[in-house]
């Protein structure tokens, strides 16, 4: 049964970070191509935008346990385990602007199949998953 929900919280969790990858490209777009921002900064501003929406899509739609019952808590620590995903998200797109001289959002989404996994397995094992029971 645990692997039958592992399975299915893979499968909702993969549907929110693609929901929330288009939150992330279209704020990324709108900051870059219509006001003028540098892709590196509004590539941070729009991962945190993607990341409070599968905040919220995770916590309603994606996993049925949540460890940390306070959500004023909560956010903050989902957002600060982003952070291994943010600092993957940035050197990809950097190295892939500035050094493969590939379009900024071509680039996006090489980083975010880069950090997919990771935050997936991070995030439900330290937030959403109940401790591990000895027999």
């Amino acid at each position: 049964m645990a692997v039958r929900s592992s399975h299915l919280e893979f499968i909702r969790y993969f549907a929110a970070a693609a929901a929330s990858l288009a939150v992330d490209v279209g704020v990324l777009t709108l900051l870059v191509s219509c006001l003028g921002w540098q892709y590196l900064p509004a590539a941070v501003t729009s991962f945190f935008a993607g990341g409070v929406f599968l905040y919220f899509l995770s916590t309603s739609f994606v996993f049925q346990f949540r460890r940390i019952p306070n959500a004023a808590v909560e956010l903050p620590v989902f957002i600060g385990l982003g952070l291994a995903g943010l600092l993957v998200n940035t050197i990809v797109i950097y190295v892939a602007v500035e050094m493969a001289h590939v379009h900024y959002l071509i680039a996006k989404g090489g980083a975010a199949c880069c950090t997919f996994a990771t935050n997936f397995v991070l995030r439900r094992n330290i937030m959403f998953s109940r401790l591990a029971q000895t027999p």
